[in-house]
């Protein structure tokens, strides 16, 4: 591999065009109102309570703006992987305005990171979306994926890192060893990942039995964004009082998969303006998903 070339490489600019229709479904692929279908803190997600002239958009929805992010890594130069040792590891997503019921989206995605780990190689790309029709800067996704058996590249010593972004734009995360300031728990659908899929992520593996034996698993599992998004969607309704413009930035940290038809359990610290988050599947007692959601805010109930 050749490290700078990678590191330099830009996407070609992608479109992405979506409605309330897609809106709503992303909506219900992370759960919102499937335990109670007039929720008033959820409805105005899936339906134009109120009068209100659009629905309201969830912040993790701008994690589908790029949909051929991992698949367009095999066109990066120099980069060789086996695309079946491709772990998604992290997102980190940055909100800059709050998310549109429709629009056409304008991305504009680079390379932001590339680290050798010895075994793997850690790769990030950051995508920032635009709303074409106005120019208006939405929202920054990083994806941050490990590739198994790619690592050992480097040339040098130490081995080859490098960040195109602050380092402190990402926080560190240490829970507080004290009880969680709210816990929430929610039961997946068995049909969660198929009803996920719809907003676009077709893997075979959140839904061909076949192919979730191969990679490992009993069935198919939830996809780790569907998780994220409970998570988050969790937060807002217990700390930010069900209003989604509260949130600033999201870290997602993906630990272990999520069979559909678990249960899951998020847990929520308060940290200055951030909440710190583990989610955990009950059945299994392992935790699957941790970060933080900063928020310009909090509510002053709290």
């Amino acid at each position: 591999m050749d490290p700078e070339a990678i590191i330099s490489y830009q996407f070609p600019e992608a479109e992405f065009t979506y409605t309330e229709r897609d809106v709503a479904y992303y909506a219900l692929g992370i759960g919102a109102c499937s335990g109670d279908a007039v929720d008033e803190k959820e409805l105005k997600y899936v339906y134009h309570e109120n009068g209100q002239s659009n629905i309201k958009v969830l912040p993790t929805f701008a994690t589908l703006f790029n949909p051929g992010a991992i698949r367009n890594f095999m066109s990066i130069p120099s980069l060789e992987f086996d695309p079946r040792l491709l772990l998604h590891g992290q997102q980190y997503i940055e909100i800059y305005s709050p998310l549109p019921a429709n629009a056409c989206i304008q991305n504009k995605a680079v390379v932001a990171g590339l680290h050798d780990k010895g075994k793997a190689a850690v790769i990030e790309v950051d995508t920032t979306s635009y709303d074409k029709e106005s120019g208006k800067v939405l929202c920054l996704n990083r994806l941050t994926v490990y590739l198994r058996g790619a690592g050992g590249f480097s040339k040098s010593s130490p081995p080859y890192s490098c960040s195109k972004y602050p380092a402190d734009q990402i926080k560190p995360v240490k829970f507080p060893n004290c009880q969680p300031f709210v816990v929430y728990e929610e039961c997946t659908q068995k049909s969660q990942a198929l009803l996920y899929r719809l907003s676009g992520d077709y893997n075979p593996l959140h839904s061909d039995p076949m192919v979730a034996e191969v990679a490992g698993f009993s069935r198919p599992i939830l996809h780790g964004l569907c998780t994220l998004g409970f998570a988050v969607r969790a937060i807002i309704k217990c700390v930010c009082n069900g209003e989604p413009t509260r949130v600033k930035n999201i870290l997602g940290r993906f630990l272990l998969h999520v069979y559909p038809g678990e249960t899951l359990i998020t847990e929520m610290w308060l940290e200055d303006s951030r909440v710190l988050y583990k989610t955990k599947v009950k059945e299994r007692n392992k935790t699957v998903l941790s970060g933080y959601v900063g928020l310009h805010h909090l509510p002053a109930s709290l």
